[in-house]
């Protein structure tokens, strides 16, 4: 029975194709998880340049109040707010550090 066993090679042409139709599918679902994670950063990179547009200025009117002979009773200033545009705000690149590019240190320049 062991001899048997030991010359039965049924099985090993379907074990060689599983093998490869296996590594065709993992090689398929990296390349698939890769895409995806592309368009997320896409999104996520859209999400943030909405958040950078919004305009967060505000202003509050004054108040005055007085009597009919213009006594004043009371009066507010007002105040106001204008939203000035930041380094990120808007971003189009993909890039997730802002600013200028810096130097390294060992190539002899200095950083900016």
């Amino acid at each position: 029975m062991l001899k048997n066993l030991w010359n039965d090679e049924s099985g090993v042409i379907i074990s060689a194709e599983l093998a490869l139709v296996l590594t065709i599918a993992v090689l398929a679902m990296v390349v698939g998880l890769s895409e995806v994670a592309v368009a997320v950063n896409t999104e996520l990179n859209d999400i943030s340049n909405a958040i950078g547009s919004l305009n967060q200025s505000f202003a509050v009117t004054g108040f005055a109040a007085g009597t009919a002979l213009t006594k004043i009773k009371s009066t507010t200033g007002g105040s106001r707010f204008t939203d000035g545009v930041d380094d990120c705000d808007v971003n189009t690149t993909c890039e997730i550090v802002c600013g200028a590019p810096t130097t390294p240190v060992g190539d002899g320049g200095s950083i900016l």
